[in-house]
């Protein structure tokens, strides 16, 4: 079989695939490197067309990052995409998902886990970057805490996925963001890697430009 064997050729092919096959100066220029991003992680040229956005998330979530802020991701998976080398060693990533705390949590509101661990969030939200990339109660239960008056976080990644409250939940944060920037994709359409390489694109801007 013939193919492409050498990854600096495929990076290069992908990216430049990309630029021929959308059309991105219908979005910001600070915008542009997130949706790259997450269209080279869904291999959805289309993507664009759906994603909805704060024009400033990408300099409110560097900054944060600069600044020294935690991350907070709604699965495993999503911190697992998330690339170590583009942070600093004050910005931690946390994942409450497996915490012993959040199946009781979750029997006690009759709810799945995913949202149950938004009540230990609390505590870890002022000025965080929250990144979503699986769970729509998650989104819905972070939306809820913040209108029941808790910390806001710095910036909002919201990829929740599926076929029940995904495309509800981000329609709520996209009808009322809360005073917090944000980067979502409507519809069904999100998952892990489109919102840890949404986030991974940010993060890498903020070292190149903390690296200047």
């Amino acid at each position: 079989m013939d193919y492409i064997k050498d990854p600096t050729a495929i990076y290069a092919k992908s990216f430049a695939t990309i630029q021929n096959e959308v059309d991105f100066s219908t979005v910001p220029p600070t915008i542009a490197p997130l949706i790259e991003r997450m269209i080279h992680a869904s291999g959805m040229v289309d993507l664009i067309d759906d994603i909805a956005f704060s024009d400033d998330i990408a300099e409110r979530a560097m900054a944060a990052l600069e600044n020294g802020a935690s991350i907070i991701t709604d699965c495993e998976m999503v911190r697992s995409g998330m690339i170590a080398v583009f942070l600093s060693t004050s910005n931690n990533i946390k994942c409450f998902l497996n915490d012993h705390r959040v199946e009781g949590l979750a029997w006690q509101e009759k709810t799945t886990r995913s949202a149950a661990q938004v009540e230990l969030w609390k505590e870890n939200l002022a000025g965080s970057i929250i990144v979503i990339g699986n769970a729509p109660t998650a989104l819905f239960a972070l939306l809820q805490a913040l209108d029941k008056g808790a910390d806001k976080p710095a910036a909002i990644f919201a990829m929740p996925v599926g076929f029940v409250g995904a495309e509800e939940s981000k329609q709520e944060l996209i009808a009322n963001n809360r005073g917090i920037p944000f980067i979502t994709v409507k519809g069904r359409r999100g998952g892990s890697a489109i919102a840890s390489a949404a986030f991974n694109a940010v993060a890498r801007l903020s070292k190149i430009s903390s690296a200047a």
